[in-house]
């Protein structure tokens, strides 16, 4: 793509937003990203629930928006965000109003006082989306299958017009139908186009099954798209690739030299579907979560290749010829990254830092927003935080430090975390927002600790403050069960209560490494990936304990209503006598409302 002046009256870097000719804000007060210093003070309150380094704070923005993804944050303070609906979130009931909301803090306090709902809502037919920029005087956000804008009004927030199209016609199937975006100086708009399937075989999350070559996904998928984000009308396809071999890319940002990074999510079950291969330990610890470069034609290895952390390089993928991590083959020709994390945190966002308002130790480095893991099940879980990456022309500069945590609270599950990080953003001061998909949460964190030449922290423990780092500390040596504390579950016919009991060490992992909690939760209620296993409703049987038995030893290739598939007893090895123990189980957390009279 050629150059093109920005037509507009504010540009985006990454998610910073600056302005354009160095004017001021109209109405604007002193902050320390304009030249002033704030005195060390204690911070007010809790801090919204989580711990940062010694001399920041946070408010808590904005509550209860929905499942907010990614945010944009305007040269006014006004904070947009962009919130998803539908099977990722078990189609539960949106707040009513638009997707897309403009936050605004009108008093200084550090809280929204005007919480505006713009653009289509559920009763239109919409489930809103993740990603939302800022460009030439328009908000552009994600929207089912297209991404539109809105302009901006000259004396309000929230846009009252109808939306423009920009782009149509992106695919909405798999395990990744989300779109995230930004939009560069230029007006150049990068779109991320995740994977319809973890490692682009016949059968997805299936054990032993190899990946289709050639891989026909890559022509549409698991990549990153490049459009015009001046043109309207345009159409997704094949030709506006611009990278390739991401699987997931949700987070894309860009630093001051103009340089194009995104976040990469590892593939999923390497022991579940190749256990011959890979231990549980392996399957744990293993593939890493990637930071990278983007360049025209990158490419970056999915499905053939993953990032092996232990060995820091990209080895072949068991779909593909890979022998557990020995053999490198054609992944000695793809991009390795920047830098890489711990498996399955799931990095959803980034943000490179050019403000002035945190320590000069903070510029230019990445802000990585981790939405948790589910995959490390029997082990505990791990992200549910924000991590600070140093950075120095393109490269890794040091490690990096968990800058935010405590979101999950007291257990790190997906079904049961408090918060999930999934977006972050920086304001025309400097301060630096997070939102929150699990229950709507956005945070704003600012530095008030007066030392500019202060060096970067990890956060306070979450342990230290009451709170687990991980959730096997969070529970009683014995587990947190649905049964606790109440009534018993009720027993099969022909069963017994040692049965059941037995099936619930298996489910939570505690004996012969059954998995089943890192997908439906280790109080059986489910998350984005896994049923609710006490609702009563059965999708593929009739709920009887031969039919449980059947459903696990099969496993669900094709999910109805979740995004995961279940590979054959959840990608473990269960004797006879373990798969009747955890059917017992399941069919006493279906039966236990019904033992209660619910």
């Amino acid at each position: 793509m050629s150059s093109r002046p920005n037509s507009g009256k504010m540009m985006v870097v990454g998610a910073a937003t600056l302005l354009l000719g160095g004017l001021p804000l109209a109405g604007a007060t002193p902050s320390l990203a304009q030249g002033t210093q704030a005195a060390p003070s204690a911070c007010p309150g809790d801090n919204g629930g989580i711990t940062l380094p010694p001399g920041f704070c946070a408010t808590v923005f904005a509550d209860k928006l929905g499942h907010a993804r990614h945010l944009a944050v305007a040269p006014n303070g006004t904070v947009y965000v962009n919130t998803w609906s539908g099977r990722y979130y078990h189609n539960d009931k949106p707040p009513p109003g638009g997707f897309l909301i403009a936050l605004r803090d009108t008093h200084g306090s550090g809280h929204a006082d005007s919480v505006v709902r713009f653009g289509p809502s559920a009763a239109e037919g919409n489930a809103g989306g993740t990603g939302i920029a800022l460009y030439g005087n328009h908000v552009y956000a994600e929207t089912n299958d297209r991404i539109v804008r809105y302009a901006l009004p000259a004396d309000g927030a929230a846009p009252s017009g109808k939306p423009e199209t920009v782009i149509s016609g992106l695919p909405l199937t798999g395990d990744h139908p989300m779109h995230p975006f930004q939009i560069d100086a230029r007006g150049d708009l990068y779109v991320d186009l995740g994977s319809a399937t973890n490692s682009c075989q016949s059968q997805n999350r299936m054990p032993n099954v190899p990946g289709n070559k050639p891989c026909e996904e890559l022509k549409t998928r698991a990549g990153i798209w490049r459009y015009d984000a001046n043109r309207l009308n345009q159409r997704f396809s094949p030709a506006e690739r611009f990278a390739t071999g991401l699987r997931n890319g949700e987070g894309i940002a860009f630093d001051a030299a103009g340089r194009i990074f995104a976040t990469q999510h590892g593939r999923d079950q390497l022991s579940q579907n190749w256990p011959h291969l890979y231990t549980a330990k392996q399957g744990e610890d293993e593939p890493g979560e990637e930071l990278v470069l983007l360049h025209q034609d990158s490419d970056f290895g999915w499905p053939e290749c993953y990032y092996d952390l232990s060995q820091k390089k990209l080895v072949l993928a068991p779909e593909y010829g890979g022998d557990g991590g020995k053999t490198v083959g054609v992944c000695a020709e793809k991009q390795p990254p920047v830098t890489a994390f711990p498996a399955h945190w799931a990095p959803n966002d980034l943000l490179i830092y050019e403000g002035d308002a945190f320590p000069s130790a903070y510029k230019g480095g990445a802000f990585i927003a981790f939405h948790g893991s589910w995959n490390r099940a029997p082990a505990p879980q791990g992200g549910y935080n924000i991590v600070f990456q140093p950075l120095a022309d393109g490269k890794a500069s040091g490690p990096f430090v968990v800058f935010a945590d405590g979101f999950a609270g007291a257990v790190k599950e997906p079904g049961q975390a408090a918060h999930r990080p999934s977006g972050v953003a920086a304001g025309p001061d400097g301060a630096l927002y997070i939102a929150d998909d699990q229950n709507g949460r956005v945070w704003r964190v600012t530095y008030q600790g007066g030392e500019k030449n202060a060096a970067v922290e990890a956060a306070a423990s979450p342990a230290a403050t009451g709170q687990a780092t991980q959730s096997s500390i969070a529970q009683p040596p014995e587990g947190i069960h649905p049964e606790a504390g109440g009534k018993p579950l009720p027993v099969p016919p022909g069963s017994s209560p040692d049965q059941v009991a037995r099936g619930s060490q298996i489910f939570h992992g505690k004996i012969d490494g059954g998995t089943c909690s890192g997908c439906h939760g280790a109080d059986g209620k489910g998350s984005a990936v896994g049923s609710d296993l006490t609702s009563g409703n059965w999708l593929w049987g009739d709920g009887s304990v031969q039919s449980i038995e059947r459903i696990i030893a099969q496993g669900v290739p094709k999910p109805k209503n979740h995004t995961g598939a279940m590979p054959p007893y959840g990608g473990t090895s269960l004797s006879k006598a373990d798969l009747a123990a955890v059917a017992d189980y399941v069919w006493a957390l279906g039966h236990a409302g019904r033992a209660e009279g619910q």
